[in-house]
């Protein structure tokens, strides 16, 4: 019976940490756009890594 002197207040410690980092997060704009990254991945056009001039030839 004398653990729940500690677990209890531990669980709202927990619990409320939570709630202040979701918080947190939503002012932040963690969640304001959550399918554009998923639709950048699939479509991001990969040609701006492509070398413009080829490397010059060895002779």
């Amino acid at each position: 019976m004398e653990i729940l002197y500690l677990l209890l207040p531990l669980a709202i410690l927990l619990g409320l940490s939570g709630l202040v980092a979701l918080i947190w997060s939503i002012r932040r704009g963690q969640f304001d756009d959550m399918e554009g990254p998923a639709h950048r991945i699939l479509f991001e056009d990969d040609s701006d890594l492509l070398p413009i001039h080829p490397p010059p030839e060895k002779k």
